[in-house]
């Protein structure tokens, strides 16, 4: 990898790129995928019977993973030409973060327990926010708005 490119972002990349594939598998793993990454009982019986919602769902999260893939490998200098890349790595690692820390207390919240899934998923958006923050904070000046 090139000295210019944002090791912390090109990190956040390959973790986004990495959640989308796994959502593209989840498709084609079927209802036990679903229940084991925790997609909920709902989601395992519809796509048990054939229904094309979880399906549709499932790719629509993994292209948006996708896209931030891509806008992380931007931010980190490995592609150019995104539009507004600064507010878009801002969005990105700020929903990273917030579903990390937010997402257990909002599930207390609304009175459901804290399942293993939502901490370890917690935990992981966390982290991939954190990485985020980090590469953003160091690319910072280098994505002023052109």
């Amino acid at each position: 990898m090139p000295k210019h490119v944002n090791i912390f972002l090109a990190i956040g990349a390959l973790l986004s790129a990495s959640a989308a594939v796994l959502h593209l598998f989840m498709i084609v793993g079927g209802p036990n995928w679903y229940r084991f990454f925790g997609a909920g009982e709902r989601f395992a019986r519809a796509a048990a019977q054939g229904r094309y919602y979880p399906a549709v769902i499932t790719t629509g999260i993994a292209a948006v993973l996708g896209l931030w893939s891509i806008y992380a490998l931007a931010g980190a200098g490995a592609i150019h030409g995104l539009p507004l890349l600064r507010p878009v790595l801002i969005v990105i690692t700020t929903i990273y973060v917030v579903r990390g820390l937010a997402f257990a207390p909002a599930v207390l919240a609304a009175g459901r327990p804290v399942t293993p899934f939502i901490l370890w998923s917690s935990a992981i958006c966390l982290g991939i926010g954190i990485v985020h923050l980090v590469g953003l904070i160091q690319r910072w000046p280098a994505l002023r708005p052109t």
